[in-house]
């Protein structure tokens, strides 16, 4: 498992190549910069008396990474001296191709329940802090803030028992109440974040002796990387969940996690699902969106917009139609990125069992360490755009009765309940979460 160190990386271009620009160059020398300066703050750290506290929080963790490993039976969990009695009244046990190790999820969900404890900051006041949006594209903020805040399960009021520590604002909301459109400036985001993280490592240990390592935020808006790069240790050692998760934007999968971006009703926290079976849908894809947000929605439009009937591709609905009622009647959902790479669509899709085609470039898929998304999804290249007809229509029916079969199969993982429900999108945020900090050794 990863070292603390190796955590920290620096920047890179597409698909992890070394950017060739100037203006690149001269943002991956400042960042090295930083990483160097950081390094040497860890190698510091380290030689100063161990925290016994911290100590029995990380062997808990090395007992919990050999049982998910060597799985002990399933539920062997003596060691912890913890019951492993499944809780679930439905029995739900991970299976089948949708997950790339369904057992050992399945483990390491169930050690997730007995052992993960989250302590949040007090500190702050609403509207920044401790609440969020719950509807439109920036509604996790929200939901994930409110669940946490009132989870008597993982939340734990002491703070030396805590593998991790949630720092509790929200990118939106202070974007929505400090940001000014006219003199628009960006910096507002770093004398919040700053204070507050300056706040609580000077009231609490636990941000210094770690670094932050063992701290998370969590932002759906498109300027959620940015903000935390005026906390470097934020940005390079803390654990960001994130909804824009792109590679290109210095998301860094070792130690970052990517949440699905979810639009909610605004009169409803909840999710609705539904749709017609295979031998019912007959629109072959369909997508309804602007078509001038980034630059592969341009491509599809000058490709496919008023050009095939099979391949319905719109700005705005028709008014004759329904958008919820299309995805519900289509094989295929098309989810290309927008001017970010995370989409509503992917979720939408899902929820109206209607199979997503991907097609986006750097975006890390949500719950991938867990989920197999080839088995419910279609991955389409830019490059493939052209073809798109040509790929949808080889997809033999047998297997587009398997990806949807599958999609259905994995809409508990992205369904948002009111209150939560086990395995739903606020747990398998917490298991994304759980994971990253089981690959974290602070003491290695």
């Amino acid at each position: 498992m990863p070292s603390h160190e190796s955590r920290l990386v620096t920047r890179r271009g597409s698909d992890g190549d070394q950017c060739d620009s100037d203006a690149c160059k001269k943002q991956s020398e400042k960042m090295n910069k930083e990483v160097s300066k950081l390094l040497k703050e860890l190698k510091e750290e380290k030689k100063k008396k161990r925290d016994e506290k911290l100590e029995k929080v990380e062997a808990e963790l090395a007992r919990a990474r050999v049982l998910i490993r060597g799985g002990a039976g399933g539920c062997d969990q003596s060691n912890l001296n913890r019951s492993c009695d499944d809780p679930d009244p439905d029995n739900y046990v991970p299976h089948g191709s949708i997950y790339r190790n369904p057992s050992m999820f399945h483990r390491s969900y169930l050690l997730m329940e007995k052992l993960f404890k989250v302590y949040v900051y007090e500190e702050g006041e609403p509207p920044l802090f401790h609440t969020g949006p719950t509807k439109s594209i920036y509604s996790m903020e929200g939901v994930f803030l409110n669940f946490m805040e009132n989870d008597p399960h993982f939340r734990t009021s002491d703070p030396d028992i805590a593998h991790v520590y949630f720092l509790p604002f929200s990118v939106a909301m202070i974007l929505h109440n400090l940001f000014d459109p006219i003199i628009r400036d960006k910096a507002v985001l770093g004398r919040v974040i700053g204070d507050y993280v300056h706040t609580v490592s000077s009231r609490y240990p636990y941000w210094n002796r770690s670094l932050g390592s063992d701290h998370f935020m969590l932002s759906c808006h498109d300027w959620g990387p940015r903000a935390t790069w005026y906390v470097h240790s934020l940005y390079f050692t803390s654990i960001r969940l994130l909804c824009n998760a792109n590679t290109s934007e210095f998301f860094n999968p070792r130690k970052d996690a990517s949440i699905p971006e979810i639009s909610l009703n605004p009169r409803e926290m909840i999710t609705i699902t539904g749709g017609l079976p295979a031998s019912n849908r007959t629109t072959l894809a369909f997508f309804a969106g602007g078509q001038f947000h980034g630059k592969i929605r341009p491509l599809l439009f000058q490709h496919w917009k008023d050009k095939d009937q099979d391949v319905k591709v719109y700005d705005k609905v028709p008014k004759n139609l329904s958008y919820h009622e299309m995805m519900k009647t289509s094989r295929f959902c098309l989810c290309p990125s927008g001017s970010e790479v995370a989409s509503p669509r992917i979720a939408e899709a899902i929820y109206a069992e209607c199979v997503p085609v991907l097609i986006s470039q750097h975006y890390v898929l949500p719950f991938s360490d867990v989920l197999d998304w080839d088995a419910f999804s279609v991955r389409v290249l830019v490059s493939e755009i052209p073809n798109l007809k040509k790929i949808l229509l080889g997809i033999s029916d047998d297997k587009y009765v398997r990806l949807q079969e599958n999609v259905k199969m994995v809409q508990r993982h992205f369904l948002v309940n009111n209150p939560a429900k086990r395995y739903d999108v606020y747990h398998m945020i917490m298991h994304s979460l759980w994971l990253r900090r089981l690959n974290l050794h602070i003491y290695g």
